[in-house]
């Protein structure tokens, strides 16, 4: 017999989702959950705004090279 996939990310459905969950509470305890929770989508959010910004273009002149680049030392 064939089994149908629906569409599930990165091939994960709910049992293998379920065993992460109660591998974290089992690792970091029912207190940090919220606190990972909320790191965890934080860093996604920052993330895709990040992609979503266009590109910072750097416009500062660089120093010529010359006499201020290469000063003697005196001694």
């Amino acid at each position: 017999m064939q089994s149908v996939e629906c569409g599930s990310m990165f091939g994960i459905g709910f049992p293998e989702l379920l065993v992460i969950l109660v591998v974290c509470l089992v690792i970091f305890g029912p207190g940090k959950l919220p606190q990972i929770g909320e790191a965890l989508g934080k860093g996604i959010r920052d993330f895709q705004r990040a992609l979503k910004q266009p590109p910072e273009i750097d416009v500062t002149p660089s120093p010529p090279p010359g006499k201020d680049s290469e000063k003697p030392e005196k001694g």
